[in-house]
Formats: C-alpha cells, sequence, structure tokens
C-alpha cells in the first residue's frame, strides 16, 4: 500500500519507474559481477546479496521519507550539511583508502562513502536557503552567495573525488540556473565553473593523465578497460549476445559491476536494452520535472529540480565516460551499478521527491 498525506496520494508513475530501475539493476548488476564474485569469493551471488541488502534498506528509507512533510526535513539540511562537511573532512584523516582511492569511513563492521550522503544534503541545503530568500534571487550577488554556501563541500569532497565534487556542482548550478529569471549572468558563472575545474585537475598528475588516454587509450596500459569497454559495446549489436552471456564481463572489463556496467549492457542486451534503460532514465526525470513544476511551494519546487539535477547529471556523465565521450571520472550508474552507499541513499532521494509529490497543485 502506497502511502498517503491528507487523503494525497504519492506519484505513482514515478514510483513505478523507481521499482523498475531496482530490479533492473539487480538483475544486470548479478550478471555483471557472478565472475568476479566466484573468482574472488568463490560466491557468483556475492556482489548481487550485498546490493540487495543495501536496496532493501534503502527502499525501507524511501517509504519512511515519503511519509514525512519535506518542509521539516529542510529544516534539518544546515545541520545535514555541516555533518556532511564533517564526514567529508573525516575521510581526508581516518578514511579507508581502496584502489588508490580514499572515500570511505569505517564504523565497525560497515563501512561507506559519506560522498553520497553529501549530495542529500547539498539538496536539501540549497532547496532550503534559496527558499530563504526567495525575493532576492537575482543577480551576480545572490549567484555568488550560493556558490560560497556550497564550495566548502565541494573542495572536500573534490580533494580525493573529483567525479562527486563535479556532481555537487552541477547540482548547485541547475539550482541557480532555475530560480534565477536572468541568464545572463551565467557566462561568467559557466566560466568561473571551467576555471575551478581546471584548477582541480591541475592539482594532481593522474588527472591530467586520465586527459591524455581519453585523447589515445591505446597508447596507455590504463586505456585497457576503456578499450575493453567499447568492445564490449560493438560486439551487442542490436538485440545483444543474451542476459548472462557477455565475454567482456570475464575479466576483460575490471570490475565490470561498477563504473563500466553500461558496456555489458550493451553487451548482453544490445541496443534495445540499452534505449530501453535510458528511456527509463528519461521518463523518471521528465517525472521529477512534473513534480517540480506542480509542487506548492518553492521549497518543494527547488528538492524536485535538485533530485531530477542529480540523475540526469550522473546518468548523462557515466554513459559518457562508458562510451569514451569524456575523460574517465569513476561515476556510477544511478541504480544499476553496484554500491550499497548509493542506493541506499539514491532511494532515499527517491522518498523526498515522492513527499514533494503528495502537496502537488492540480
Amino acid at each position: 500500500m502506497l502511502p498517503k498525506a491528507n487523503g494525497k496520494k504519492i506519484d505513482y508513475t514515478m514510483f513505478i519507474l523507481v521499482i523498475l530501475l531496482v530490479i533492473f539493476g539487480l538483475v544486470q548488476l548479478y550478471s555483471s559481477s557472478a565472475y568476479n564474485g566466484r573468482v574472488k569469493f568463490h560466491d557468483s551471488a556475492y556482489y548481487f546479496k550485498k546490493q540487495l541488502f543495501a536496496t532493501s534498506l534503502g527502499l525501507m528509507a524511501m517509504y519512511l521519507v515519503s511519509c514525512m512533510d519535506y518542509h521539516w526535513l529542510a529544516k534539518l539540511a544546515p545541520y545535514a550539511y555541516l555533518l556532511s562537511m564533517a564526514l567529508s573532512t573525516a575521510v581526508l584523516f581516518f578514511g579507508d583508502e581502496i584502489n588508490g582511492s580514499k572515500r570511505w569511513l569505517s564504523l565497525g563492521p560497515l563501512s561507506f562513502q559519506p560522498a553520497e550522503f553529501a549530495k542529500v544534503a547539498v539538496i536539501l541545503f540549497l532547496a532550503y536557503m534559496i527558499d530563504r530568500t526567495e525575493k532576492k534571487t537575482t543577480g551576480i550577488f545572490f549567484m555568488g552567495k550560493v556558490m560560497l554556501w556550497i564550495l566548502p563541500i565541494v573542495g572536500l569532497v573534490g580533494s580525493n573525488n573529483l567525479s562527486t565534487a563535479i556532481i555537487i556542482l552541477g547540482i548547485a548550478i541547475i539550482l541557480i540556473f532555475i530560480s534565477n529569471p536572468k541568464y545572463l549572468q551565467f557566462i561568467g558563472l559557466g566560466a568561473a565553473g571551467i576555471g575551478f575545474v581546471s584548477i582541480f585537475l591541475a592539482m594532481e598528475s593522474y588527472r591530467l593523465e586520465r586527459l591524455a588516454i581519453w585523447r589515445n587509450p591505446e597508447a596507455y596500459d590504463k586505456g585497457f578497460q576503456t578499450i575493453q569497454g567499447l568492445y564490449a559495446i560493438g560486439s551487442g549489436g542490436i538485440f545483444g549476445q543474451g542476459l548472462g552471456s557477455s565475454l567482456q564481463k570475464l575479466g576483460f572489463v575490471p570490475e565490470a559491476q561498477n563504473d563500466m556496467i553500461f558496456s555489458i549492457i550493451c553487451e548482453e542486451l544490445g541496443l534495445a536494452g540499452a534505449s530501453f534503460l535510458i528511456i527509463i532514465f528519461a521518463l523518471l526525470i521528465w517525472r521529477l520535472m512534473v513534480i517540480s513544476t506542480h509542487a506548492e511551494d518553492l521549497l518543494g519546487a527547488m528538492i524536485a529540480v535538485g533530485i531530477m539535477g542529480h540523475i540526469a547529471i550522473q546518468v548523462i556523465l557515466n554513459i559518457a565516460v562508458v562510451t569514451n565521450t569524456i575523460p574517465n571520472t569513476g561515476i556510477t550508474l544511478p541504480f544499476i551499478s553496484y554500491g550499497g552507499t548509493s542506493v541506499l541513499f539514491l532511494l532515499s532521494e527517491m522518498g523526498l521527491a515522492l513527499s514533494v509529490s503528495r502537496n502537488q497543485k492540480k
């Protein structure tokens, strides 16, 4: 039974789209990870079981959040933002380093990525602050103020996770753009954003190396993953090799269940399967736009826009990386790639959007 508030139902269309993505993701994750699980842990369902557990928690979180009043949750936004900054700082000093990246915090037997929580905290915080300055959302001063609010967390997260920092920065820019009726100032904001990203790229040599690999992956050993991913996409054809029949996941595409899972989808399900997934994402983004348009107040509209921006940016960047349209940034595909923290907070975001949908204007 889907929750109601004051007799109002949540957005059924969006709910169904989310469930479709969750089911598709679990099926494809098992297919993509079975070989790695069997080789590394002697259990072909190792990754699937962990993802299923995180997804179950996420679905419960989605239900609970959808039952809450988003106005009440927004009041907690400043504290959530400060907590995200504290957790991101803790990662720098106490984080666990995996595959050369320090992005995880361990609390006993559990580990999670604070950067995933930061995305939700930023969406709520910016929506809350923009709502409070409803009559002053024009001009360079407003844009600069919003960027000053968000740059601390962008800097903390970007020091060890540039891809997530780019997503957070993108969410902020989208929220500024939607709330500001004037467009000329965005030329300056775009130039500042490009400059900021350029500085971050230049701070670490491995980031500049990624640009070189992107331009000519055949010339570098680290371009192996990109090349194998393209092989997987090309061999899928129109209808694919069949679910579970991928050859590239057998060690050719490293950690196929993570960032490069879209290439395995293309190989197994072909252009048809990949197109189906992209259409589902597009419909989800459309529903979030509808929820934003019909929200009862600016706060609800900004929350839905922030979530829409997050999903859109992450999907576009992941597919662009897999197809080698842009340099490799280590961005996962929402609801599909392996990652317990990611799916938990993504589903919590969906609960937040469903909460906004219960209070739509007709």
